[in-house]
């Protein structure tokens, strides 16, 4: 659970039902955090918030306790915001933001909570809540480390230029070459002469007032088989995934494996055929179309998510909009704002997918300290290689 607005003192975070016994430091968070402030078409925010994460509860001597989890991320820029947000009664009332954006939660926030002020709506429902899920993933991730599950992501389109660099996400999740060029890649892509396409098409976006969305992917390896379900809707691991991902601020459309693709083709050329690999003792796939889940059941393959984001609706060259109040023709609100940010994007799905295979990890496994989740995890594997 996440609270806290985008300029008020600070967001916070609880993460409830980590084992016990896990390894956990501030610095190992404050690198998805700062993974998250990167990449090129920024706006002035990130040059002042330098995201860094307290500890306040559930960590002891840099374990967890097996008890709730409280994380806070200070917002540097409540000191420019001081008279204008906070918890105190105003000693003069705020100037009230009263023209909402097209796209952004503004009026349909306004309309449902009876808000004339849609301060009170788009502070909650800024992208800058996405600090606190990637502090929550970045818990997730570590617990997921446990248990030899890695979770990366790469930026695959911007502005309709794509990145169609072919690598299996062994080659670019774990540590080695294809991640750390990831990592240096300002865009988050492999593709150099991609990224200069993408970044040119940011430039112009900028220069006209503009903004460009994209598609992220997001995968996770090291999954065994068998995690999520097929019994009921609501337990189906895609489903679950399919939620989180669109919980993103922004993404208006989640596909896993080849998703949209496999839907124009015969299925003789979407599903992956079986083998079974005897020296191994596991069954085996020479292709990953399904990215990793069938049924709604983690398959052992790669697991692959992607998220298409649309373009930030702050638009420097504000599009029309109406007062709410007076109910007069004005332009929409302009609040600062990035052009692009899609690979920021990229690692809050990572924080989504993260926290929802943890949460599936716990549900089949359970382990109220580490040392008993990786003895359950260790007796399921050997019972896989029996089966």
């Amino acid at each position: 659970m996440t609270a806290g607005e985008s300029h008020g003192p600070a967001l916070m975070v609880i993460v409830e039902g980590v084992p016990a016994g896990l390894a956990l430091r501030a610095d190992d968070i404050d690198r998805d955090l700062a993974r998250r402030q990167r990449g090129y078409g920024r706006g002035g925010r990130m040059k002042i918030e330098r995201d860094r994460v307290q500890i306040e509860a559930g960590v002891r001597g840099g374990e967890t306790l097996g008890a709730p989890i409280a994380l806070r991320v200070e917002n540097r820029d409540f000191a420019n915001w001081q008279g204008r947000m906070g918890a105190e009664v105003f000693e003069r009332v705020p100037e009230p933001v009263r023209t909402p954006r097209p796209g952004h939660a503004d009026l349909a926030g306004g309309l449902k909570y009876d808000r004339h002020d849609l301060r009170d709506i788009l502070e909650r429902a800024s992208a800058r809540e996405t600090a606190a899920r990637v502090a929550a993933g970045a818990v997730a991730r570590a617990l997921l480390a446990g248990v030899d599950v890695a979770v990366g992501s790469r930026v695959r389109a911007i502005a309709g230029v794509a990145d169609d660099t072919e690598a299996d996400a062994r080659a670019w999740v774990r540590d080695g070459a294809l991640r750390e060029r990831l990592e240096a890649s300002e865009l988050r892509v492999l593709d150099d002469d991609a990224e200069t396409r993408m970044k040119q098409a940011i430039l112009e976006a900028s220069h006209a007032g503009d903004t460009v969305g994209g598609v992220a992917e997001a995968a996770a390896v090291g999954l065994v088989p068998g995690l999520g379900s097929h019994v009921h809707w609501d337990r189906k691991l895609d489903g679950r995934l399919a939620q989180a991902a669109l919980s993103i601020h922004a993404v208006k459309a989640v596909e896993i494996g080849d998703g949209w693709a496999a839907a124009t083709l015969r299925g003789s050329s979407v599903h992956d055929a079986i083998g079974y690999d005897a020296a191994g003792r596991s069954f085996t796939r020479e292709t990953n179309r399904a990215g990793g889940l069938e049924g709604g059941i983690t398959t052992g393959e790669p697991l692959v998510v992607r998220a298409a984001m649309k373009p930030i609706s702050t638009l420097r060259r504000a599009l029309a909009s109406v007062d709410v109040v007076t109910k007069e023709s004005a332009p929409a609100t302009v609040e600062r704002s990035d052009i692009c940010a899609v690979p920021a994007m990229g690692v809050v799905l990572e924080a989504m997918v993260a926290l929802t295979l943890a949460d599936a990890l716990l549900e089949k496994f359970g382990g109220d300290s580490l040392g008993e989740l990786l003895a359950h995890v260790a007796r399921y594997r050997a019972h896989l290689a029996e089966y």
